[in-house]
């Protein structure tokens, strides 16, 4: 095997309902990795969340979706699988996602707030957006407190 490097910081952006119940973004990062073989494979990195009953979810937003305000429909993980969208939270802050990019949507139980709840997101660009939901059975968490 060769040299795995060095213990990896994988950063995502984590949309949650503060205290206030406005819904915002905080940069987070998966950083609990260990080293470890899976049968007779070389060892790799793996960050293992907590088990639990979960619900994948694939979606394709059509060219020029738009998805109004609404709260996430679960604290979910999504992926970016192809295309690209963006996301934007009720204190007016805007990211934009590719491809590789992955996000949690912890947005529940927001107040509204000049017509606002939640978030607004919608597809940038001239093809479909492709998304893989990973909708977990729990309730929400504060920003970076995934384990």
């Amino acid at each position: 095997m060769s040299d795995p490097g060095p213990k990896p910081s994988v950063p995502y952006q984590h949309l949650y309902t503060d205290e206030n119940g406005i819904s915002r973004f905080r940069g987070c990062a998966l950083e609990n990795y260990a080293l470890k073989g899976v049968g007779d494979a070389d060892p790799q990195w793996n960050d293992k969340m907590e088990r639990g009953e979960a619900t994948v979810v694939f979606t394709v937003q059509p060219v020029g979706w738009v998805g109004d305000w609404h709260e996430n429909p679960a604290p979910q993980w999504i992926v970016v699988l192809s295309g690209r969208w963006w996301i934007e939270a009720m204190d007016g802050t805007r990211i934009e996602q590719g491809p590789g990019d992955f996000s949690f949507g912890g947005d529940q139980n927001c107040v509204e707030k000049d017509g606002r709840k939640g978030h607004k997101s919608g597809t940038i660009g001239d093809e479909p957006c492709r998304l893989m939901t990973v909708q977990l059975h729990r309730d929400p968490v504060g920003p970076c407190e995934l384990k």
